[in-house]
């Protein structure tokens, strides 16, 4: 396995280790069903914000629950070690809930990272309790047009 990938506890200990070092932990999470360059661009944005970038990915029954039945295309597993492959991410976490609320929780970031579809407004609101119960701030990196797993899929289809 990737040293990388990391329990929910594990990086609980790494983060707790990196903020005694004064170090900023950035912290965002999504499904990264079909990694795409605007996602490339989307996580090395991220990591240019911190010292680190954690990467929590949500979990295939909850890529099921948020995209539907056919979806995640690829396992959590290998999901994550696509990601942790990336030279700008530093941790990857599979996060079983549909929310990352825990995923956050357990992070602690410094700063939470979402992509331009997202505005601080419309973040679940449990999320975005936790956010202010660390303190972490919340930066929206702009979409990237053109860029989406369901684009991709919709293009597969009608080839």
């Amino acid at each position: 396995m990737n040293a990388k990938i990391l329990s929910l506890g594990e990086l609980a200990s790494r983060a707790a280790e990196l903020r005694g070092k004064g170090r900023k932990l950035v912290a965002t999470n999504g499904c990264f069903d079909l990694l795409h360059a605007g996602h490339v661009r989307y996580l090395a944005q991220a990591r240019d914000l911190g010292d680190a970038l954690v990467v929590g990915v949500n979990g295939d029954a909850s890529v099921r629950a948020i995209k539907g039945n056919t979806r995640p295309l690829n396992s959590e597993a290998d999901r994550a070690e696509v990601l942790a492959a990336l030279e700008c991410v530093d941790f990857v976490t599979i996060f079983s809930e549909v929310r990352a609320t825990n995923f956050l929780r357990r992070a602690a970031p410094a700063i939470y990272v979402k992509g331009g579809d997202y505005r601080p407004d419309t973040l679940d609101a449990e999320e975005r309790d936790a956010l202010q119960g660390i303190g972490a701030e919340t930066r929206i990196i702009p979409f990237e047009a053109g860029y989406s797993t369901t684009l991709l899929i919709d293009r597969m289809k009608s080839n």
